[in-house]
């Protein structure tokens, strides 16, 4: 059994790192309402340009238009683009997405399927190297970053694009976390290229409107399907910031439950060795002086 002085650190270790996740749950929860306002803000913006390209995506005839939207007509390789967080002390959020990627890809290889990956954060490149350390291509760190903006999601895009130009992979699909609410983050895989245009259900809703574009349908598409992947990750990092500080707000909220369960246990034993040893040294006191 240990000893009372051994109890008293235990205690007071327990104690100080309660205070530690005490204040950690409430840092993430300050940060979780400007993650996930910039989150929300983004959603109308990425669904409305999904309905911008479906409507000029519909003029096109199947197999032609620009190659972000035809594709090159091969699935052969395929690049998987992972955006985890920067930091741990999360739950499983970025577990999570991992575990997803990696059921992409294991599949992917059971087809005889080429796969390269580019990983947007530390944890999910630490968690996918142990495993698929050469089909990583690149690692891009945004732990310098202080506020995740536009421009660092369109340098991510234009780096995507020039690596489809340069002939490197014909599929490509990103995943991330998908804010749903602080106990609940969905692990979502998009695909990017070929683009996954929305099709328009007009069945419910009376008759399509006819749109004349100018210039051509095309050159449009040629325009905004290289910004519509920047929107998307940035849309995609917006979401993995709301998810994260959602995840670490729950795990940390819960490590403090434990750590106060955990004090009080310590100290139901701390008070009974305490008492054990008083009773002790009365009964030794008492069986000394009736010897005398």
């Amino acid at each position: 059994m240990p000893s009372l002085k051994d109890l008293r650190n235990r205690i007071a270790s327990v104690k100080a790192t309660q205070k530690i996740t005490k204040a950690m749950q409430m840092v993430a929860a300050a940060k979780l309402r400007r993650a996930q306002s910039a989150a929300e803000a983004a959603r109308p913006y990425a669904n409305r340009m999904g309905v911008v390209l479906g409507n000029l995506a519909g003029g096109v005839a199947p197999g032609s238009g620009p190659a972000l939207l035809a594709g090159t007509g091969k699935d052969q390789v395929h690049l998987l683009v992972v955006c985890t967080g920067e930091r741990g002390l999360c739950g499983a959020f970025n577990t999570a997405i991992v575990r997803l990627a990696r059921e992409h890809i294991n599949s992917l290889v059971a087809q005889g399927k080429t796969v390269k990956i580019l990983c947007v954060g530390k944890k999910g490149y630490d968690q996918l190297k142990r495993q698929y350390e050469k089909q990583i291509i690149e690692l891009v760190d945004l732990r310098s970053v202080r506020n995740i903006g536009f421009t660092n999601a369109d340098a991510i895009g234009k780096k995507i694009i020039s690596l489809f130009e340069g002939g490197q992979f014909d599929v490509c699909t990103l995943y991330f976390s998908r804010f749903r609410s602080v106990i609940a983050q969905i692990p979502t895989a998009l695909q990017l290229i070929p683009a996954q245009i929305p099709v328009n259900d007009n069945a419910a809703g009376g008759a399509q409107a006819a749109y004349e574009a100018e210039p051509e349908q095309e050159e449009i598409l040629a325009t905004l399907l290289p910004r519509n992947i920047s929107v998307q990750v940035f849309t995609a990092l917006l979401e993995n910031m709301a998810s994260f500080y959602g995840s670490q707000m729950s795990a940390m909220d819960n490590a403090t439950r434990n750590a106060g369960e955990m004090i009080r246990k310590q100290t139901t034993l701390y008070n009974r060795s305490r008492q054990a040893m008083i009773t002790k040294e009365l009964i030794e006191i008492i069986s000394g002086a009736e010897a005398l």
